[in-house]
């Protein structure tokens, strides 16, 4: 990607759920894990740190959307496993509806624009 770009919290937030459920769909996994798919998917743009992660999986397990195991790996301490439930990939096919008219919504007012300029009248001088 072209240089560092800082997601403001409340997007992250937004995308949060929805990117979590998109993993464990995957797959099950554990926390460490899942912040590593994010930074790779990311392109190292997303920096999610464990204070977000863990309540998210937390209330998603309350939810019913998850559920976990502890399982013990050769050589390592146990580790907490996440898996998502039949209702987990209820509300994802919602969230993914959701962000499919989000991002086309996007898409349409972003279309054929030429990029921003740091300032509305820069270049006008």
């Amino acid at each position: 990607m072209g240089g560092y770009v800082k997601v403001a919290k409340d997007l992250v937030a937004a995308s949060a759920t929805p990117m979590v459920l998109g993993i464990l769909a995957e797959g099950e996994s554990y926390g460490y894990a899942i912040i590593r798919r994010i930074n790779e998917l990311s392109g190292g743009e997303l920096d999610w740190t464990e204070g977000l992660l863990y309540p998210l999986l937390h209330r998603l397990e309350r939810l019913g959307h998850l559920e976990s195991s502890w399982q013990a790996v050769a050589g390592e301490r146990k580790r907490k496993y996440y898996r998502i439930t039949d209702r987990g990939l209820a509300e994802l096919a919602e969230q993914r509806r959701q962000w499919d008219t989000v991002v086309g919504a996007l898409k349409e007012i972003w279309h054929d624009r030429a990029p921003l300029t740091a300032h509305p009248l820069e270049g006008l001088a």
